[in-house]
């Protein structure tokens, strides 16, 4: 038996049903994770009439999450490395669960935005553990791409079925079971991985966490994201915006600087990017969801604010994406691994990008089946087809203990495509709005204008993915090029 072997096969425990349970768990964490950052969004105008929210801080409650799960992505993923996937995992679903039950029964405005960056910060530990378990336990090419198509199927699935989930509940019940319904899902799923989610496998070395830049690359990712989502209320020019993007940056560079000269142990060891399918992934991912999460806020203010449709109305809107964007992620699993991901991310892109330009020329005179549904699964179906072969192209090539590394990179380039995509569609949005109102009401026809606007330029993302997926290479490179990436990553 090899090294190699060593570090990839899945203890034996983990097979049969128990395979199929893992699979599950992982799923599960990850509809958490992405489930919170959308469901709020319905809720938040009862959320802040009950708990007097000024206007101006009512951001807050998505921004905590956000900024907090942006920053500390990274770090937890290379915790999972370090100290242990299952281990990583419950402290990420223990944290998750009970910052979901703080905030779900808070009484003012400061006790939810706490609970919702510690909400973030479990949802930063478990996002990366998810990868690095479906990483490691199923080994197998063929089963492997399997259990990442129905992770990606979760991923995009949830981030739709939030918008849902989150106007039945306000409709039908309070807005603390958007955050209560966390607690018995979350002991389930403690149970589930205590149970069955095996251990990383053993290392004869432990390396030390790298301390000055796990501070640096948190400290630069939380600042560059609070920078960019404040930048649709303060505009990019003030103070409030500039200030922590330039402090980012100078923290993300000297980061690079620490990871590059003085780190023994590196907490990003930068030959990782020598893996061209691991840097092309991650780019593609960027561009991606900065149009598949832009999408998601434009498309409910476009049923709501230009075809008139109520918030349960609009969750229903949602339930054609979401079902696209699973059978995208779970019937491409079989394709991945016999044509590589790289034509599967062109064609996922390319049909995303037609979607959207598609549901673009929406007007108030539309009509759902004749107007929205067919972009609606066009683009579904597009990116659960990317969201799949993007999280293959971007673990290839790496040992079983980088595996969480590849994970919070990978998570990280999500959230901040989602920020970056909103902010500056969000800016075209408006200007196309303002400029024709006048300064007084819009209008049904001026909201479509901006928000088509917002989509076509969700399309030129997807149409920049496309781009970037030619540069994942065509086929698995040799085993021996494998092993001399490995080596330079480490």
């Amino acid at each position: 038996m090899t090294a190699r072997t060593l570090h990839t096969a899945a203890p034996p425990a983990t097979t049969g049903n128990r395979l199929r349970l893992v699979l599950l768990a992982c799923c599960l964490g990850q509809f958490m994770n992405v489930l919170d950052a959308s469901v709020v969004n319905v809720a938040l105008p009862v959320i802040a009439e009950e708990l007097r929210f000024d206007r101006h801080n009512l951001q807050l409650v998505n921004n905590a999450y956000t900024v907090v799960v942006c920053g500390f992505l990274l770090l937890g993923g290379r915790l999972a490395d370090l100290f242990g996937q299952r281990r990583i995992f419950l402290c990420g679903v223990a944290l998750f669960t009970f910052a979901s039950t703080v905030g779900g029964m808070a009484d003012d405005p400061a006790t939810l935005v706490l609970a919702r960056a510690f909400q973030g910060l479990g949802a930063a530990v478990m996002a990366p553990a998810t990868l690095t378990v479906l990483g490691t336990t199923f080994t197998d090419p063929a089963a492997r791409a399997k259990a990442f198509g129905w992770w990606s199927a979760v991923s995009g699935a949830a981030g739709a079925i939030g918008v849902l989930l989150g106007g039945v509940i306000t409709e039908f019940f309070s807005w603390r079971w958007i955050l209560l319904i966390n607690l018995p899902i979350g002991i389930v799923l403690f149970a589930t991985v205590c149970w069955v989610v095996p251990e990383s496998p053993a290392r004869q070395t432990r390396r030390a966490l790298d301390v000055p830049g796990a501070v640096t690359v948190t400290l630069g990712l939380m600042a560059a994201v609070h920078g960019v989502s404040e930048a649709h209320v303060y505009g990019w020019g003030s103070v409030r915006v500039l200030g922590p993007l330039l402090g980012g940056a100078a923290l993300l560079a000297a980061f690079v600087l620490i990871q590059a000269r003085f780190a023994p142990h590196p907490l990003v060891p930068l030959g990782i990017f020598r893996n061209r399918s691991v840097a092309a992934a991650n780019l593609v991912a960027f561009f991606g969801i900065a149009a598949l999460f832009s999408t998601f806020y434009f498309f409910t203010l476009l049923l709501q604010q230009v075809l008139g449709y109520s918030p349960l109305e609009t969750g229903l809107g949602y339930l054609p994406l979401s079902l696209g964007i699973a059978l995208g992620g779970w019937g491409i699993s079989s394709v991945v691994p016999r044509t590589g991901p790289r034509p599967v991310l062109i064609g996922g892109l390319a049909l995303s990008s037609a979607g959207l330009l598609w549901l673009a020329r929406t007007d108030p005179t539309a009509t759902y089946t004749g107007d929205v549904l067919g972009p609606v699964l066009l683009l579904g179906f597009g990116m659960g087809a990317v969201l799949n072969a993007t999280t293959n192209a971007a673990t290839a090539g790496l040992r079983a203990h980088q595996a969480g590394l590849a994970s919070g990179l990978l998570n990280t380039t999500r959230q901040l495509g989602s920020a970056v995509g909103l902010v500056s569609l969000a800016a075209l949005s408006t200007a196309r709005v303002d400029g024709r109102t006048e300064g007084g009401p819009a209008s049904p026809e001026a909201l479509a204008s901006g928000y088509g606007l917002a989509l076509t330029g969700a399309a030129l993302f997807a149409a920049a993915g496309v781009l970037a997926a030619l540069a994942v290479p065509v086929r698995e490179r040799s085993r021996a090029a494998q092993g001399d990436t490995e080596r330079l990553a480490t």
